[in-house]
């Protein structure tokens, strides 16, 4: 192994753009050079080259209970046995898998707590999480630039939309930090109930390799993992 691919270790983080209440959290993908993703990928369980199960799910220690759904509950919705189909590549799995509860501060000292999922299979990332904004979906469509697109998951409003990530290059020997433009990542927001009385499911894809991922691909997931989330409503 050379000693630029020991250094360099790139990451592609989606910032989400600042809605009404800025959601609190970035979505990353992690694509690690080397071996070194035991090192970045603290909090996940890393599946070992060759190995031919898939990752199961997994809660850094730090966990805290959300309710009504968890971070290893929305982890074990997603990490499916036919989520690699469903991405349009059948012959992956899933190398990393976690589910946790991140904690927002808010200014005037109340906290919110935002379960989340993710798992990282060759090609795709996928990240799975929920939110009980009070703002109707069908009205974050201004917040989100003009591309979103009204849509509809399971009888539920939905909203489409895309970010670019930024590439961030750490060089481990020197420190330095590179960013740059990254891929696009596509998101679905879908709204907890038909009738959009407030709180979304927030469902996004993006590729290891920054093509622009499959839209279709995103629609099959979305449609067929959140019906197997607890509290799902029925459309």
């Amino acid at each position: 192994m050379s000693e630029q691919q020991i250094a360099d270790v790139v990451v592609s983080v989606r910032e989400p753009e600042k809605g009404p209440n800025a959601w609190g959290q970035a979505i990353t993908a992690l694509v690690v050079v080397g071996g070194l993703a035991a090192l970045l990928l603290s909090g996940t369980f890393q599946q070992k080259a060759g190995d031919p199960e898939p990752a199961e799910c997994h809660s850094s220690d730090d966990a805290r209970p959300s309710k009504p759904v968890s971070g290893v509950q929305l982890c074990t919705a997603l990490n499916r046995a036919d989520l690699p189909t469903l991405l349009g590549t059948p012959t992956e799995y899933a190398m990393n898998a976690s589910g946790n509860e991140s904690v927002g501060n808010w200014a005037d000292g109340t906290k919110t707590v935002t379960p989340e999922a993710e798992v990282q299979l060759d090609t795709y990332t996928v990240n799975l999480s929920t939110s009980d904004d009070d703002i109707p979906v069908a009205e974050m469509a201004g917040f989100l630039g003009s591309s979103a697109q009204n849509r509809t998951i399971g009888g539920h409003p939905a909203v489409l939309y895309s970010d670019r990530t930024v590439a961030l290059k750490f060089n481990l020997g020197g420190g330095k930090v590179d960013t740059g433009p990254g891929g696009i990542a596509r998101s679905l927001l879908v709204a907890k109930d038909t009738k959009d009385g407030g709180g979304f499911y927030e469902v996004s894809v993006w590729r290891q390799d920054d093509v622009p991922p499959d839209d279709l691909a995103l629609f099959r997931v979305a449609e067929t993992v959140l019906p197997t989330v607890p509290g799902w409503t029925a459309g």
